[in-house]
């Protein structure tokens, strides 16, 4: 591909972005890119909140709506827990066509690198903080995980 766009090119974008109400785009390609703004809708304001005495009971449903709608904690792992350090994809492999680092029944030593956690184009090894047998592999290749999520169960 094209590393640079033709006025003519952009153009089109901009008029395609304006007909479709589209309010921003961004184009990358290698060490190409280009990001364009349009216009944006103009917001409504919101009508001013009624007296605070009246506003009392609809809060008090909203509140309990929401301690309603709150999923029950999910039950963690039993035994030793590696967890992930940061927020991004998890990888058991160095790349696609390379061994994972551990697999279940293995045995890992503090300090082995377990696993990947790619962040922000950033493929973050991720050690062993304890010894033990790979047990379970709790997230599957490619998933995303978040700061603190069970990955591997130990025995």
């Amino acid at each position: 591909m094209a590393k640079e766009m033709t006025i003519e090119q952009i153009q089109a974008l901009m008029d395609s972005m304006h007909k479709n109400e589209i309010s921003e785009l961004v184009y990358e390609v290698e060490e190409f890119r280009l990001k364009i703004k349009g216009q944006q809708a103009p917001s409504i304001a919101p009508a001013p909140a009624p007296a605070a005495a009246v506003q009392a009971a609809p809060v008090a449903v909203a509140v309990a709506a929401a301690e309603a709608s709150v999923p029950a904690p999910e039950k963690q792992p039993e035994g030793k827990v590696i967890t992930s350090p940061i927020v991004g994809t998890f990888y058991a492999a160095s790349s696609p066509d390379k061994d994972p680092f551990v697999k279940v029944g293995q045995a890992v030593s503090e300090g082995d690198i377990v696993f990947i956690v790619e962040s922000m184009k950033v493929m973050n090894e991720v050690p062993a903080d304890k010894s033990g047998v790979v047990a379970e592999v709790l997230v599957e290749n490619g998933a995303p995980v978040e700061y603190g999520q069970p990955v591997l169960r130990l025995e």
